[in-house]
Protein backbone atom coordinates (compact mmCIF):
# COMPACT_ATOMS: atom_id res chain seq x y z
CA UNK A 1 0.00 0.00 0.00
CA UNK A 2 1.39 3.52 -1.06
CA UNK A 3 2.59 5.31 2.04
CA UNK A 4 1.17 8.79 1.43
CA UNK A 5 3.90 11.75 1.06
CA UNK A 6 3.43 14.97 3.22
CA UNK A 7 5.25 16.81 0.61
CA UNK A 8 1.92 18.21 -1.32
CA UNK A 9 1.95 21.24 -3.70
CA UNK A 10 0.40 22.86 -0.83
CA UNK A 11 3.19 22.31 1.45
CA UNK A 12 6.40 23.22 -0.78
CA UNK A 13 5.93 26.75 -0.52
CA UNK A 14 5.19 26.17 3.14
CA UNK A 15 8.09 24.46 4.00
CA UNK A 16 10.56 26.70 1.75
CA UNK A 17 9.13 29.36 3.69
CA UNK A 18 9.65 27.87 7.16
CA UNK A 19 13.15 26.98 5.79
CA UNK A 20 13.95 30.73 4.96
CA UNK A 21 12.37 31.84 8.67
CA UNK A 22 14.31 29.61 10.35
CA UNK A 23 17.81 30.86 8.45
CA UNK A 24 16.95 34.16 9.66
CA UNK A 25 15.89 33.65 13.43
CA UNK A 26 19.74 32.19 12.98
CA UNK A 27 21.23 35.35 11.45
CA UNK A 28 22.31 33.72 8.15
CA UNK A 29 18.96 34.24 5.79
CA UNK A 30 20.42 34.41 2.57
CA UNK A 31 20.89 37.76 0.61
CA UNK A 32 19.71 36.83 -2.45
CA UNK A 33 18.45 32.91 -3.38
CA UNK A 34 17.24 30.61 -1.36
CA UNK A 35 18.50 26.90 -1.11
CA UNK A 36 15.43 24.93 -0.75
CA UNK A 37 16.13 21.12 0.73
CA UNK A 38 16.58 18.78 -1.31
CA UNK A 39 13.58 16.57 0.07
CA UNK A 40 11.64 19.29 -0.89
CA UNK A 41 10.79 18.90 -4.75
CA UNK A 42 9.98 21.95 -6.68
CA UNK A 43 6.88 22.44 -8.45
CA UNK A 44 8.24 22.56 -11.98
CA UNK A 45 10.06 19.26 -11.49
CA UNK A 46 6.33 17.90 -10.36
CA UNK A 47 4.66 18.87 -13.24
CA UNK A 48 7.76 17.62 -15.53
CA UNK A 49 7.19 14.06 -13.62
CA UNK A 50 3.37 14.26 -13.85
CA UNK A 51 3.53 14.85 -17.11
CA UNK A 52 5.34 11.91 -18.19
CA UNK A 53 3.30 9.76 -15.94
CA UNK A 54 0.30 10.64 -17.65
CA UNK A 55 1.37 10.25 -21.20
CA UNK A 56 2.68 7.21 -20.12
CA UNK A 57 -0.78 5.99 -18.64
CA UNK A 58 -3.98 4.74 -19.67
CA UNK A 59 -6.06 7.56 -18.57
CA UNK A 60 -9.34 5.81 -17.66
CA UNK A 61 -12.53 7.13 -16.85
CA UNK A 62 -14.63 4.57 -15.17
CA UNK A 63 -17.98 6.73 -15.83
CA UNK A 64 -19.28 8.94 -17.98
CA UNK A 65 -22.65 9.93 -19.67
CA UNK A 66 -23.57 10.49 -23.07
CA UNK A 67 -25.41 13.54 -24.33
CA UNK A 68 -28.81 13.27 -25.93
CA UNK A 69 -31.58 15.92 -26.17
CA UNK A 70 -32.77 15.55 -23.01
CA UNK A 71 -29.59 16.15 -21.23
CA UNK A 72 -30.17 19.07 -18.51
CA UNK A 73 -28.10 22.18 -19.68
CA UNK A 74 -27.07 22.54 -16.78
CA UNK A 75 -24.87 19.28 -16.26
CA UNK A 76 -22.82 20.38 -19.69
CA UNK A 77 -19.86 23.15 -19.99
CA UNK A 78 -21.03 26.61 -20.09
CA UNK A 79 -21.05 26.50 -23.83
CA UNK A 80 -23.32 23.85 -23.65
CA UNK A 81 -21.63 21.10 -25.02
CA UNK A 82 -20.27 17.61 -23.64
CA UNK A 83 -17.57 17.27 -20.45
CA UNK A 84 -16.14 14.25 -22.42
CA UNK A 85 -16.66 15.61 -26.04
CA UNK A 86 -13.59 13.85 -28.17
CA UNK A 87 -11.66 17.20 -28.33
CA UNK A 88 -11.97 17.16 -24.63
CA UNK A 89 -11.09 13.77 -24.21
CA UNK A 90 -8.00 14.32 -26.60
CA UNK A 91 -6.95 17.64 -24.50
CA UNK A 92 -7.00 15.20 -21.09
CA UNK A 93 -4.67 12.50 -22.76
CA UNK A 94 -7.86 10.33 -22.31
CA UNK A 95 -7.69 6.72 -23.29
CA UNK A 96 -10.28 5.35 -22.78
CA UNK A 97 -13.76 6.19 -20.83
CA UNK A 98 -16.80 3.70 -19.88
CA UNK A 99 -20.06 5.33 -21.37
CA UNK A 100 -23.36 5.01 -19.44
CA UNK A 101 -26.41 3.76 -20.99
CA UNK A 102 -27.87 5.26 -18.16
CA UNK A 103 -31.99 5.35 -17.54
CA UNK A 104 -33.64 7.75 -14.95
CA UNK A 105 -36.17 6.62 -12.33
CA UNK A 106 -40.05 5.69 -13.08
CA UNK A 107 -42.85 3.67 -11.70
CA UNK A 108 -42.44 0.26 -11.74
CA UNK A 109 -44.86 -0.82 -14.35
CA UNK A 110 -44.54 -2.68 -18.00
CA UNK A 111 -45.63 0.65 -19.39
CA UNK A 112 -42.65 2.38 -17.90
CA UNK A 113 -40.27 -0.22 -18.38
CA UNK A 114 -41.08 -0.10 -21.92
CA UNK A 115 -40.22 3.82 -21.81
CA UNK A 116 -37.02 2.74 -20.24
CA UNK A 117 -35.99 0.23 -22.57
CA UNK A 118 -36.88 3.15 -25.62
CA UNK A 119 -34.29 5.56 -23.51
CA UNK A 120 -31.25 3.05 -23.32
CA UNK A 121 -31.74 2.36 -26.87
CA UNK A 122 -31.31 5.90 -27.63
CA UNK A 123 -28.59 6.57 -25.48
CA UNK A 124 -26.51 3.50 -26.92
CA UNK A 125 -27.60 4.53 -30.57
CA UNK A 126 -26.26 7.98 -29.50
CA UNK A 127 -22.47 6.28 -28.29
CA UNK A 128 -22.56 3.84 -31.48
CA UNK A 129 -23.52 7.07 -33.70
CA UNK A 130 -20.74 9.47 -31.92
CA UNK A 131 -17.89 6.86 -32.27
CA UNK A 132 -18.91 6.53 -36.20
CA UNK A 133 -18.69 10.64 -36.69
CA UNK A 134 -15.62 9.91 -35.39
CA UNK A 135 -13.79 7.28 -36.34
CA UNK A 136 -10.43 9.38 -36.16
CA UNK A 137 -10.60 10.00 -32.67
CA UNK A 138 -13.05 7.04 -30.77
CA UNK A 139 -13.59 3.57 -31.28
CA UNK A 140 -15.83 1.40 -29.51
CA UNK A 141 -14.04 -1.37 -27.25
CA UNK A 142 -15.39 -5.06 -26.04
CA UNK A 143 -12.32 -6.26 -24.16
CA UNK A 144 -9.24 -5.12 -22.61
CA UNK A 145 -6.78 -6.03 -25.71
CA UNK A 146 -8.97 -3.70 -28.13
CA UNK A 147 -8.77 -1.06 -25.24
CA UNK A 148 -5.14 -0.86 -25.36
CA UNK A 149 -4.98 -1.32 -29.55
CA UNK A 150 -7.15 2.07 -29.69
CA UNK A 151 -5.23 4.23 -27.07
CA UNK A 152 -1.89 2.95 -28.82
CA UNK A 153 -3.45 4.30 -32.02
CA UNK A 154 -3.95 7.47 -30.72
CA UNK A 155 -7.78 7.28 -30.46
CA UNK A 156 -9.60 6.92 -27.34
CA UNK A 157 -11.80 3.66 -26.47
CA UNK A 158 -15.26 3.89 -25.63
CA UNK A 159 -16.28 0.97 -23.27
CA UNK A 160 -20.38 0.16 -22.88
CA UNK A 161 -21.65 0.71 -19.88
CA UNK A 162 -25.36 -0.07 -18.29
CA UNK A 163 -26.85 1.18 -15.50
CA UNK A 164 -30.46 0.72 -14.23
CA UNK A 165 -31.89 -3.02 -14.88
CA UNK A 166 -35.41 -0.94 -15.15
CA UNK A 167 -34.55 -1.14 -19.29
CA UNK A 168 -34.12 -4.64 -18.70
CA UNK A 169 -38.12 -4.78 -18.55
CA UNK A 170 -38.04 -7.70 -16.07
CA UNK A 171 -36.38 -10.22 -18.33
CA UNK A 172 -32.45 -11.33 -17.48
CA UNK A 173 -32.06 -12.60 -21.20
CA UNK A 174 -31.94 -9.16 -21.84
CA UNK A 175 -28.52 -8.32 -20.66
CA UNK A 176 -27.58 -11.03 -23.57
CA UNK A 177 -28.70 -8.10 -25.73
CA UNK A 178 -26.66 -5.14 -24.32
CA UNK A 179 -23.93 -7.80 -24.44
CA UNK A 180 -23.79 -8.54 -27.86
CA UNK A 181 -24.34 -4.86 -28.46
CA UNK A 182 -20.89 -4.55 -26.52
CA UNK A 183 -21.66 -3.54 -23.45
CA UNK A 184 -19.28 -4.64 -20.88
CA UNK A 185 -20.22 -2.97 -17.57
CA UNK A 186 -23.49 -3.58 -15.55
CA UNK A 187 -25.07 -1.83 -13.11
CA UNK A 188 -28.46 -2.75 -11.93
CA UNK A 189 -29.03 0.62 -9.91
CA UNK A 190 -29.92 4.57 -10.43
CA UNK A 191 -32.24 6.70 -8.51
CA UNK A 192 -35.09 4.47 -6.97
CA UNK A 193 -35.15 0.65 -6.46
CA UNK A 194 -36.23 -1.36 -9.23
CA UNK A 195 -37.13 -5.53 -9.60
CA UNK A 196 -33.54 -6.41 -9.74
CA UNK A 197 -32.16 -4.37 -6.64
CA UNK A 198 -32.60 -1.78 -4.37
CA UNK A 199 -30.83 2.16 -4.71
CA UNK A 200 -29.09 4.07 -2.60
CA UNK A 201 -31.88 6.90 -3.04
CA UNK A 202 -34.67 5.44 -2.67
CA UNK A 203 -37.44 7.38 -5.00
CA UNK A 204 -39.72 10.73 -2.92
CA UNK A 205 -43.25 10.02 -4.22
CA UNK A 206 -44.06 14.11 -4.70
CA UNK A 207 -47.49 13.77 -4.35
CA UNK A 208 -47.36 11.26 -0.52
CA UNK A 209 -44.31 13.41 0.09
CA UNK A 210 -43.22 10.26 1.31
CA UNK A 211 -39.89 7.96 -0.07
CA UNK A 212 -40.76 4.60 -1.43
CA UNK A 213 -39.99 1.80 1.41
CA UNK A 214 -36.66 -0.95 1.08
CA UNK A 215 -38.24 -3.27 -1.50
CA UNK A 216 -36.10 -6.81 -1.53
CA UNK A 217 -33.71 -5.81 1.27
CA UNK A 218 -30.82 -6.04 -1.64
CA UNK A 219 -31.07 -8.26 -4.36
CA UNK A 220 -34.51 -9.77 -5.38
CA UNK A 221 -34.34 -12.95 -6.87
CA UNK A 222 -34.27 -11.22 -10.33
CA UNK A 223 -31.51 -9.40 -8.96
CA UNK A 224 -29.54 -12.51 -8.07
CA UNK A 225 -30.26 -14.04 -10.98
CA UNK A 226 -28.92 -10.99 -13.28
CA UNK A 227 -25.35 -11.23 -11.21
CA UNK A 228 -25.16 -15.00 -12.21
CA UNK A 229 -25.99 -13.86 -15.89
CA UNK A 230 -23.42 -11.27 -15.71
CA UNK A 231 -20.48 -13.68 -14.65
CA UNK A 232 -21.76 -15.93 -17.29
CA UNK A 233 -21.48 -13.21 -20.17
CA UNK A 234 -18.37 -12.21 -19.31
CA UNK A 235 -19.00 -8.73 -18.20
CA UNK A 236 -17.95 -6.49 -14.91
CA UNK A 237 -20.55 -6.05 -12.18
CA UNK A 238 -20.63 -1.97 -11.06
CA UNK A 239 -22.36 -1.48 -7.30
CA UNK A 240 -22.19 2.40 -8.07
CA UNK A 241 -25.47 3.80 -6.69
CA UNK A 242 -26.54 0.26 -4.99
CA UNK A 243 -28.08 -0.09 -1.57
CA UNK A 244 -25.59 -1.03 0.85
CA UNK A 245 -27.59 -4.53 1.60
CA UNK A 246 -27.35 -4.76 -2.30
CA UNK A 247 -23.90 -4.11 -2.77
CA UNK A 248 -22.80 -6.23 -0.26
CA UNK A 249 -25.37 -8.90 -1.42
CA UNK A 250 -23.66 -8.33 -5.35
CA UNK A 251 -20.21 -9.14 -3.91
CA UNK A 252 -21.07 -12.07 -2.42
CA UNK A 253 -23.12 -13.60 -5.32
CA UNK A 254 -20.41 -12.31 -8.03
CA UNK A 255 -17.89 -14.90 -8.76
CA UNK A 256 -15.51 -12.20 -10.31
CA UNK A 257 -14.43 -8.89 -8.50
CA UNK A 258 -16.85 -6.22 -8.52
CA UNK A 259 -16.25 -2.53 -9.28
CA UNK A 260 -18.02 1.12 -8.13
CA UNK A 261 -17.57 3.13 -11.20
CA UNK A 262 -18.36 6.19 -9.29
CA UNK A 263 -18.73 6.18 -5.75
CA UNK A 264 -16.91 8.33 -2.56
CA UNK A 265 -16.65 7.65 0.81
CA UNK A 266 -19.35 7.64 3.05
CA UNK A 267 -17.08 8.34 5.94
CA UNK A 268 -15.95 11.54 4.59
CA UNK A 269 -18.83 12.90 3.00
CA UNK A 270 -22.01 11.28 4.69
CA UNK A 271 -24.27 10.94 1.46
CA UNK A 272 -26.26 7.67 0.93
CA UNK A 273 -24.56 6.46 -1.97
CA UNK A 274 -21.04 6.85 -1.07
CA UNK A 275 -19.36 3.48 0.52
CA UNK A 276 -19.44 2.78 3.93
CA UNK A 277 -16.10 1.36 4.99
CA UNK A 278 -17.85 -2.24 5.49
CA UNK A 279 -18.67 -1.75 1.33
CA UNK A 280 -15.20 -0.63 0.98
CA UNK A 281 -14.01 -3.24 2.42
CA UNK A 282 -15.66 -5.86 1.00
CA UNK A 283 -14.52 -4.65 -2.14
CA UNK A 284 -11.19 -4.63 -1.70
CA UNK A 285 -10.88 -8.39 0.15
CA UNK A 286 -12.58 -9.44 -3.46
CA UNK A 287 -10.47 -7.82 -5.54
CA UNK A 288 -12.59 -5.02 -6.63
CA UNK A 289 -11.97 -0.92 -7.47
CA UNK A 290 -13.85 1.62 -6.60
CA UNK A 291 -13.72 4.58 -8.55
CA UNK A 292 -13.62 8.14 -6.65
CA UNK A 293 -15.72 10.97 -8.51
CA UNK A 294 -15.44 14.79 -9.10
CA UNK A 295 -18.50 15.16 -7.29
CA UNK A 296 -18.86 17.99 -5.03
CA UNK A 297 -22.09 16.69 -2.91
CA UNK A 298 -20.19 13.55 -2.48
CA UNK A 299 -17.11 14.61 -1.61
CA UNK A 300 -17.28 17.80 0.71
CA UNK A 301 -17.87 16.94 4.09
CA UNK A 302 -20.85 18.18 4.93
CA UNK A 303 -21.81 17.01 8.48
CA UNK A 304 -20.23 20.24 10.55
CA UNK A 305 -22.76 21.71 12.77
CA UNK A 306 -22.00 25.38 10.60
CA UNK A 307 -22.63 23.30 7.71
CA UNK A 308 -25.92 20.96 8.60
CA UNK A 309 -27.41 23.83 9.84
CA UNK A 310 -27.06 25.75 6.53
CA UNK A 311 -27.94 22.84 4.40
CA UNK A 312 -31.21 22.38 6.69
CA UNK A 313 -32.22 26.07 6.38
CA UNK A 314 -31.77 26.12 2.65
CA UNK A 315 -34.11 23.23 2.59
CA UNK A 316 -36.47 24.58 4.61
CA UNK A 317 -36.85 27.81 2.75
CA UNK A 318 -37.39 25.82 -0.36
CA UNK A 319 -39.95 23.50 1.15
CA UNK A 320 -38.25 20.50 1.17
CA UNK A 321 -38.07 17.48 3.40
CA UNK A 322 -34.82 17.48 6.12
CA UNK A 323 -34.31 14.23 5.15
CA UNK A 324 -32.39 13.51 1.88
CA UNK A 325 -29.80 10.92 0.72
CA UNK A 326 -27.68 14.31 -0.21
CA UNK A 327 -27.98 17.80 0.20
CA UNK A 328 -29.65 18.74 -3.08
CA UNK A 329 -31.81 15.95 -3.23
CA UNK A 330 -35.39 17.06 -4.38
CA UNK A 331 -34.33 20.09 -6.68
CA UNK A 332 -35.47 18.65 -9.58
CA UNK A 333 -39.21 18.86 -7.38
CA UNK A 334 -39.28 22.66 -7.19
CA UNK A 335 -41.83 23.71 -10.09
CA UNK A 336 -40.34 27.15 -9.63
CA UNK A 337 -37.47 28.50 -11.63
CA UNK A 338 -36.34 31.33 -9.21
CA UNK A 339 -37.13 28.83 -6.25
CA UNK A 340 -35.12 26.27 -7.69
CA UNK A 341 -31.96 28.35 -8.53
CA UNK A 342 -31.94 30.12 -4.51
CA UNK A 343 -31.81 26.73 -3.34
CA UNK A 344 -28.98 24.79 -5.30
CA UNK A 345 -26.94 28.22 -4.76
CA UNK A 346 -27.85 28.14 -0.97
CA UNK A 347 -26.42 24.17 -1.03
CA UNK A 348 -23.31 25.01 -3.20
CA UNK A 349 -22.43 28.30 -0.63
CA UNK A 350 -23.29 25.56 1.92
CA UNK A 351 -21.19 23.12 0.87
CA UNK A 352 -18.52 25.21 -0.43
CA UNK A 353 -15.94 24.15 -2.85
CA UNK A 354 -14.23 20.87 -3.97
CA UNK A 355 -11.00 20.75 -5.34
CA UNK A 356 -8.24 18.43 -6.67
CA UNK A 357 -6.67 17.68 -2.87
CA UNK A 358 -10.73 17.15 -1.96
CA UNK A 359 -10.82 14.51 -4.32
CA UNK A 360 -7.35 12.80 -3.63
CA UNK A 361 -8.07 12.65 0.29
CA UNK A 362 -10.71 9.94 -0.65
CA UNK A 363 -8.65 8.24 -3.09
CA UNK A 364 -6.33 8.19 -0.02
CA UNK A 365 -8.35 7.16 2.32
CA UNK A 366 -9.12 4.20 0.55
CA UNK A 367 -5.48 3.73 -0.57
CA UNK A 368 -4.66 3.57 3.39
CA UNK A 369 -7.84 1.20 3.72
CA UNK A 370 -7.46 -1.76 1.15
CA UNK A 371 -4.27 -0.90 -0.76
CA UNK A 372 -3.59 1.10 -4.22
CA UNK A 373 -4.98 -2.07 -6.22
CA UNK A 374 -8.47 -1.30 -5.27
CA UNK A 375 -9.16 2.47 -6.70
CA UNK A 376 -9.93 4.34 -9.76
CA UNK A 377 -11.25 7.61 -11.27
CA UNK A 378 -14.39 7.81 -12.78
CA UNK A 379 -15.95 11.20 -13.09
CA UNK A 380 -19.95 11.03 -13.81
CA UNK A 381 -19.50 13.83 -15.90
CA UNK A 382 -22.81 15.15 -17.87
CA UNK A 383 -24.20 14.15 -14.62
CA UNK A 384 -23.96 17.11 -12.22
CA UNK A 385 -20.07 16.27 -11.85
CA UNK A 386 -16.77 18.46 -11.72
CA UNK A 387 -15.33 20.65 -9.25
CA UNK A 388 -12.74 23.42 -9.11
CA UNK A 389 -9.61 22.09 -11.53
CA UNK A 390 -11.15 19.33 -13.06
CA UNK A 391 -14.67 20.24 -14.45
CA UNK A 392 -14.42 18.29 -17.20
CA UNK A 393 -12.05 15.95 -19.51
CA UNK A 394 -9.47 17.86 -20.50
CA UNK A 395 -8.90 18.38 -16.69
CA UNK A 396 -7.15 15.12 -16.41
CA UNK A 397 -3.78 15.70 -15.87
CA UNK A 398 -4.85 18.02 -12.87
CA UNK A 399 -5.42 14.47 -11.19
CA UNK A 400 -2.11 13.21 -12.17
CA UNK A 401 -0.62 16.09 -11.02
CA UNK A 402 -2.15 15.88 -7.92
CA UNK A 403 -1.11 12.49 -7.35
CA UNK A 404 2.01 12.98 -7.27
CA UNK A 405 2.41 15.74 -5.25
CA UNK A 406 1.08 13.31 -3.03
CA UNK A 407 3.54 10.78 -3.35
CA UNK A 408 1.91 8.61 -5.39
CA UNK A 409 4.54 6.66 -7.83
CA UNK A 410 3.95 5.74 -11.25
CA UNK A 411 3.07 2.52 -10.84
CA UNK A 412 0.32 3.21 -8.25
CA UNK A 413 -0.75 6.41 -10.66
CA UNK A 414 -0.87 3.73 -13.76
CA UNK A 415 -3.05 1.24 -11.77
CA UNK A 416 -5.34 4.14 -10.60
CA UNK A 417 -5.78 5.16 -13.87
CA UNK A 418 -6.50 2.65 -15.94
CA UNK A 419 -4.62 -0.36 -14.64
CA UNK A 420 -6.77 -1.47 -12.20
CA UNK A 421 -9.82 -1.63 -14.15
CA UNK A 422 -8.10 -3.59 -16.71
CA UNK A 423 -7.48 -6.09 -14.34
CA UNK A 424 -10.96 -6.50 -13.23
CA UNK A 425 -12.00 -6.87 -16.73
CA UNK A 426 -9.79 -9.12 -17.77
CA UNK A 427 -10.65 -11.44 -14.59
CA UNK A 428 -14.12 -11.38 -15.67
CA UNK A 429 -13.36 -12.27 -19.18
CA UNK A 430 -11.28 -15.18 -18.36
CA UNK A 431 -13.88 -16.60 -15.67
CA UNK A 432 -16.27 -16.88 -18.65
CA UNK A 433 -13.89 -18.81 -20.99
CA UNK A 434 -13.37 -15.20 -23.10
CA UNK A 435 -9.77 -13.95 -22.11
CA UNK A 436 -8.48 -11.98 -25.07
CA UNK A 437 -11.76 -11.90 -26.72
CA UNK A 438 -13.81 -9.18 -27.78
CA UNK A 439 -17.08 -11.50 -28.35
Amino acid sequence: MTQVNPFSLRSVAARASAFVFALSLVGCAPAEKVAVPEEVPSQGALVETARAIHQESLVLDAHADIVVPSTAANFLSADGSSKVSPAKLGAGGVGAVIMAIAVGPGPRTREDDRKARAEADEKLAAIQSQAAANADRLAIARSADEILTIRESGRTALILGFQNARALEGQVTALDTFYQAGVRVFALNHLGHNDFSDSSRPFHDPVNKKYEPEAHGGLSALGLAAIDRINALGGVVDVSQASKAATLASIARSKTPVIASHSNVRAISDATRNLSDEEIDRIGETGGVIHVAPFTAYLVNFSTPEKLEAIRNARSAAGLPDTYSYPYELYWELPDPATREAFTTSIREALGPATIDTMIDHIDYIVKRIGVDHVGIGTDFNHGSGIEGYDDASGSFAVTLGLVSRGYSAGDIKKIWGGNFLRVMRQAAAAAGKAGSSQ
